[in-house]
């Protein structure tokens, strides 16, 4: 038995053999071309292919992980047409008189060497987009096939790395584990394979040879490791955990339906978080009470131009009345940091999740931010719609948006335009400036989401992709625990209502709630609670 230790990015047990996943090697010759015309046909042709393939990928990741999976088809579909990358391939099939593999070769390394050199953690992550894009366009120009897995079981993958595409195009019946060398936590593939609730390990050095392919192997994505020709007490081990696993989501199959209540019996709402209308199916199926976060800033992202009025009015609707009555909540546009659209035109920052970002934007930019408005407050028409502004840190901010808001009411008050004149206005709990202001901020508002990620990124001031500083990234931290408590007990003592949205809500469905808010379990069993809202859970 051999153990090799990696990081996990998604939990679980996975047993069965390995798959040891190779690319395919591209060579790529200079070759001298008397018509750079037509090499420039060849590449534009190949540019057409690439954009069909990534258009079929779309639609499949769209069918298998939903529209957060998905994205990066889009993504990619935006570099292959990218015009700086277009022009440096025909710059080089012009001036250097070679032919179209060459220049997209050159072109690919140059762009992959300038996005790995940048300072910017999310920007040196998208060189594994560059990479892969090319390695599609060189692909198609030379006739190759892609890859895939050759096997008739399920098998555990292990590779040096995985693009997107590679994940996406293998029969997700025949995967059982994602295992690399490299790779980063939040990488696409990583998330992808989240999405696909895959157990996978990154950053784990087992060898990529033939005497590993075919071996009998466990992947454990709660230790980080994965043993290679397990013993009989390890094997043993780890089958009962995995058969522990599948009861455990046999017992969650049959919660659908049913009331959701913690252990000490209280009463929650579990709600869905979604970047646009192709993830309505997974929220209906998953049973979730609502959506008590939808990602608005995705519209924004997949246009290249501001979206209008009209064009938001109708993914908001359709929202409200798919979801027929239960909560909808729509956070404002949270452009900015690893969140950019180039229409935007927003300066180059030192400190982009410090800078302009969220509703900074909005407020410097009140036309953007009314005709978003005036989208949702239309749309709240037709079902149960909240709104909720991100990044907030102070009263002031608040008093502004209401006054906004009012702005917007009015002129669809005199349009004689419908909406619901009582639409709940709720703010995002990000940073610290706004738990220590909580109570003030309470006043003013409907209800708190708490944004754990934020809160806890710019609380230990640790960078949350930083990969690096990851064993230091603690969303437990007594001081984040202690703010949860402050947010709750603010927001109740004002009759709001407070919920978490980011990741560290899924923890607090566990039998830590009851000593972890004593305030919250209180408050209901004096009857001064707020109904099943007391502490909400997305």
């Amino acid at each position: 038995m051999v153990v090799y230790e990696g990081k996990a990015v998604f939990e679980g047990i996975a047993i069965g053999k390995l798959y040891v996943y190779t690319k395919q090697e591209q060579t790529v010759k200079r070759i001298k071309v008397d018509d750079c015309e037509a090499e420039k046909k060849r590449y534009e042709k190949a540019r057409e292919t690439a954009m069909e393939q990534l258009q079929g990928l779309y639609d499949k990741a769209l069918k298998e992980v939903g529209e957060s999976g998905a994205e990066i088809f889009e993504a990619h579909q935006f570099l292959v047409e990218d015009g700086d990358y277009i022009d440096s391939v025909e710059n080089i099939i012009d001036t250097e008189g070679v032919n179209a593999e060459y220049a997209v070769a050159t072109t690919g390394d140059n762009f992959f060497k300038m996005f790995s050199e940048m300072e910017d953690e999310y920007f040196r992550g998208r060189a594994t987009d560059i990479k892969d894009i090319t390695e599609r366009l060189l692909n198609v120009l030379s006739g190759a096939g892609s890859g895939g897995i050759v096997s008739e079981e399920p098998v555990i993958v292990v590779a040096d790395d995985l693009a997107p595409s590679e994940t996406v195009q293998m029969d997700k019946d025949l995967i059982l584990s994602f295992v690399t060398v490299h790779g980063s936590a939040n990488s696409h593939t990583s998330i992808l394979a989240k999405t696909m609730s895959i157990p996978a390990l990154i950053g784990c050095p087992v060898p990529l040879t033939d005497e590993v392919n075919g071996c009998l192997a466990v992947v454990d994505g709660y230790e980080g490791k994965l043993y290679v020709e397990p013993d009989e007490d390890i094997l043993a081990a780890k089958k009962e955990l995995l058969k522990k696993e599948e009861e455990k989501k046999n017992l969650l199959n049959q919660l659908k339906g049913k009331e959701n209540i913690t252990l000490d019996g209280q009463k929650i709402n579990l709600y869905a978080n979604i970047g646009n209308t192709k993830d309505l199916g997974l929220v209906l199926q998953n049973d979730a009470g609502g959506i008590g976060l939808f990602r608005s800033e995705f519209i924004y992202l997949g246009s290249d131009h501001y979206p209008t009025e009209d064009e938001q009015f109708a993914i908001y609707k359709q929202v409200a009345q798919t979801l027929a009555g239960k909560k909808v909540i729509i956070r404002t546009l949270d452009i900015g940091a690893d969140k950019q659209a180039d229409y935007f035109e927003l300066p180059k920052e030192e400190n982009p999740a410090m800078g302009l970002r969220a509703i900074r934007i909005c407020l410097t930019r009140p036309e953007v931010f009314k005709t978003q408005l005036r989208a949702i407050l239309r749309a709240s028409a037709f079902g149960k719609i909240s709104i909720m502004f991100p990044m907030i840190i102070s009263v002031e901010e608040v008093k502004k948006i209401k006054v906004i808001v009012n702005e917007v009411k009015k002129e669809l008050d005199d349009a004689g335009i419908d909406y619901d004149k009582n639409i709940e206005l709720g703010i995002m709990i990000e940073t610290p400036a706004a738990v220590m202001v909580a109570d003030e901020l309470a006043e003013e508002v409907d209800f708190f989401s708490v944004g754990t990620n934020d809160l806890t990124q710019y609380t230990l001031a640790i960078d949350r992709q930083n990969q690096s500083l990851d064993e230091f990234y603690d969303s437990h931290h007594p001081a984040i625990l202690r703010m949860l408590q402050m947010i709750a007990d603010a927001a109740h003592r004002h009759g709001a209502w407070a919920g978490i949205c980011g990741e560290l809500g899924a923890d607090f469905v566990r039998p830590c709630w009851k000593p972890m808010f004593p305030s919250i379990r209180r408050k209901q069993e004096e009857g001064k609670g707020f109904g099943n809202n007391a502490f909400s859970y997305n």
